[in-house]
């Protein structure tokens, strides 16, 4: 992943559990860091994190994806243990993942654009895929990418920029 930068890069698993990442895909979802590595999901930081609703410029988008994708899941394995406990402390705990969970949507993590309001870089368009990781549990690689020479490169630039507090981020999710 480190060959990706300054393209923010990060392995999740099948459910979303962030399994590693290079200094920009850490810091693409401010403070995740916030939470222990055990509960470092990109879903979960989207519906509970301060930050996840922010994030996301298009969050309702977003959160309708995030939502179908773990149905898909729930479909391809339906007594999928991590998926359960995760599904059924964001339905608790989220109105709006219960209201969109309701909604039986179903749709496989692919590719596309997202666009990001960064609270230190600010905003950023940036394209992503999602790449299936063969010979594991379902895992994939998603990389962001901008244009060079756009303001969205640049944003991405600076997200690759150690701050000297981060100096000793890792670029592997310690499980």
């Amino acid at each position: 992943m480190e060959s990706q930068r300054p393209s923010p890069a990060c392995v999740v698993s099948r459910t979303n559990d962030l399994l590693a990442a290079n200094r920009p895909g850490l810091r693409l979802f401010a403070g995740i860091t916030d939470w222990p590595p055990e509960r470092r999901n990109l879903t979960r930081y989207m519906f509970l994190h301060p930050m996840g609703r922010r994030l996301y410029r298009d969050w309702e988008k977003m959160a309708g994806h995030s939502a179908a994708h773990l149905r898909a899941m729930a479909g391809a394995d339906p007594d999928m243990p991590e998926l359960a406990q995760l599904v059924g402390e964001l339905v608790v705990r989220s109105p709006e993942f219960a209201r969109l969970w309701e909604r039986y949507e179903v749709r496989v993590r692919g590719g596309g654009q997202k666009h990001f309001n960064h609270p230190e870089v600010g905003s950023m368009r940036l394209h992503y895929e999602v790449m299936a990781i063969f010979r594991t549990d379902d895992q994939g690689l998603i990389t962001y990418q901008a244009l060079p020479g756009t303001p969205d490169h640049d944003a991405m630039l600076l997200l690759d920029m150690a701050d000297p507090s981060e100096a000793a981020l890792p670029s592997q999710v310690e499980r």
